[in-house]
């Protein structure tokens, strides 16, 4: 029989660490302690309770847990010494079915990862699904993984015996995410389609307007015709997806949400996409049970975020607020097609784009789930987070310039060495940002043009890029570093060139939808965390015309994104789906406006 919480809450400690068993590798410490934590509200609950403990453990207790685990493919496989929770594990995988040659590697791999850090590798190899990793993609981890700081490595491993305790609790509990997976499936299927040159590498890249795009625009169309249940789906004049599910009554308001589905130059598979597919996920269960709320949900799949194509970002959000400028129409992409060109052959509707602009008294607000694209939510074991604010920002390209001399005949005390001085800044930037807490500061460009390996620098271009959670946070920090430039370029004999090339307004969250993602969480027993959004998201553009408030779900592998590594999980995606719901229920339960 599956286990059940109210079996779980009501059994002895006894009880419970016989029920419990299993999921930490020889480790019933870690249920032993979370069991303060009852009653658990939640599996969810539970999970972060016995990670909580691992966290708290102190550094020789996780390494006793880590080093608890087997290798993989290793001895103990081949003794058949397993315990059965691993047993299963590798199998699923096919690790006990590897040729001679994989089997030599991963042997390779393990003695070289030991050697390394001193404890095994330890991999989720269920994967991201729970269905098991491709023995390829095992290997090519485990070899990536071996260039990890020691420091790193040690807690992406406990992340990793987290997620191997998620599954099997799963299994305990006779658990399946049925919308995570169905959600988590439909970013593997839109992610088939790719532009040419990088989907003959396995690369997905899909920019503005290409085929793939199309491609992906009509996918999304027909799932939200055929499999949702919207009530009405159309491709508008920028190329947005829009999905109207109707409310009660034909006046009621709607509630918008949504991201975009375009991607950066290899790029992973939910940066945008999930704040699309997780929405989607909960209008086609409305339509299941029949459902109607007292206000209608649009859900939009924004066809342009990433300026990737051309010299303008947000055109789908953009359009919605009247930001379309006309003159972008007359830009050309890398092949010197025009965006007007590209339109036409999309079949778009140029002369509709000015109607696009929505009425903000007929909407709710905004609300929209996305990709953390952060280490925050990973490192704390947090499934998700609670966004007070996208950080403002603003841009600048500058040069520093001083004099090219001989790199052996001038003295250290008379250079004027242009790449010194912008390095000395980006320290300064690091310090200042770090000041606040939650600024953050960039040097991203750096070059020495004609530069030579005996020439001391006589010029260096680079760029500026200071991002706050508040206008006044990100003026203080912008106000600091120029000063900063300045006294850097007077002190070293240097003179300097700026431009601000972008300017962005913060977007606080409106307090109320932001509450509804709060109780939201926490009706899911996770601890809500609040945190400041440092990348810009639709959101921040719908902001300027109605109430916004966002969640973001944990990403895997440090939470990296706009790489390919990108990750979540069917759990992640189920909770976020839940707490979407969640908030749904609680709007409908408000009077409405």
């Amino acid at each position: 029989m599956p286990l059940t919480l109210k079996q779980l809450n009501a059994a002895s400690p006894t009880e419970t660490l016989a029920l419990l068993d299993g999921l930490y590798e020889h480790s019933p410490w870690i249920a032993e302690q979370a069991l303060a934590q009852r009653p658990f509200r939640s599996m969810a609950h539970l999970q972060h309770a016995l990670a909580q403990v691992v966290r708290t453990a102190g550094t020789e207790a996780q390494l006793g847990l880590i080093r608890a685990h087997p290798e993989l493919a290793g001895k103990a496989m081949l003794a058949k010494s397993l315990t059965a929770e691993s047993t299963h594990e590798q199998s699923k995988a096919g690790l006990t079915q590897c040729t001679p040659e994989e089997f030599e590697r991963i042997q390779q791999l393990n003695v070289a990862y030991n050697e390394r850090f001193g404890f095994p590798f330890i991999l989720a190899v269920r994967g991201p699904r729970g269905t098991g990793l491709p023995k390829q993609e095992i290997i090519d981890t485990f070899a990536r993984r071996l260039d990890n700081h020691p420091e790193f490595e040690l807690a992406e491993a406990l992340r990793n015996i987290h997620r191997i305790a998620e599954i099997r609790l799963g299994d305990k509990f006779d658990y399946v995410p049925e919308l995570g997976n169905l959600t988590w499936d439909a970013h593997e299927e839109l992610a088939r389609y790719s532009d040419p040159g990088f989907a003959e590498k396995g690369q997905l890249t899909v920019t503005y307007l290409t085929e793939a795009h199309r491609e992906c625009a009509e996918r999304i169309r027909l799932w939200m015709e055929a499999s949702c249940g919207f009530d009405e789906v159309n491709i508008d004049a920028v190329g947005n997806v829009v999905g109207r599910y109707h409310g009660k009554e034909p006046t009621a308001k709607y509630l918008m949400t949504g991201s975009h589905y375009d991607t950066v130059r290899n790029g992973g598979k939910y940066d945008g996409r999930l704040g699309i597919l997780v929405p989607m996920a909960c209008v086609r269960e409305l339509h299941r049970a029949g459902k109607r709320l007292p206000f209608g949900i649009e859900v939009v799949a924004f066809a342009e975020e990433e300026g990737q194509r051309y010299k303008a970002t947000f055109l789908g959000s953009g359009a919605l607020i009247g930001h379309f400028n006309p003159a972008w129409l007359e830009q050309k992409d890398a092949d010197g097609v025009t965006m007007r060109e590209a339109m036409q052959h999309a079949g778009l509707c140029i002369d509709d784009i000015a109607k696009l602009q929505r009425d903000p008294a007929q909407y709710l607000g905004f609300i929209e789930v996305h990709i953390e694209q952060g280490p925050v939510l990973n490192e704390l074991d947090l499934p998700l987070g609670v966004v007070t604010s996208i950080n403002g920002g603003v841009r600048f390209v500058a040069e520093m310039i001083g004099t090219a001399s001989h790199a052996g005949t001038t003295p250290m005390d008379r250079r004027r060495d242009a790449a010194v001085a912008v390095a000395e800044l980006a320290l300064f930037i690091e310090q200042r940002a770090a000041r606040d807490g939650d600024s953050v500061g960039t040097i991203g460009l750096l070059n020495v043009p004609g530069g030579s390996i005996n020439v001391v620098p006589g010029r260096c271009q680079f760029s500026l890029d200071l991002r706050a959670p508040t206008d006044a946070q990100r003026d203080a920090l912008v106000r600091d570093v120029l000063d900063e430039l300045a006294r850097i370029a007077q002190r070293r004999g240097l003179r300097y060139t700026l431009e601000e090339s972008m300017r962005a307004a913060a977007a606080p969250s409106a307090p109320a939808l932001q509450h509804h993602w709060e109780r939201a969480v926490d009706a899911l027993g996770v601890p809500v965390f609040r945190m400041p959004s440092g990348a810009g998201h639709d959101a921040m553009k719908l902001h300027s015309i109605m109430p916004q408030a966002m969640l973001f779900v944990r990403g895997q592998n440090s939470g990296i994104s706009h790489n390919p590594l990108e990750s979540t999980t069917n759990n992640d995606m189920q909770l976020a789906v839940d707490a979407f719901t969640q908030v749904l229920r609680q709007l409908a339960e408000e009077p409405q406006p």
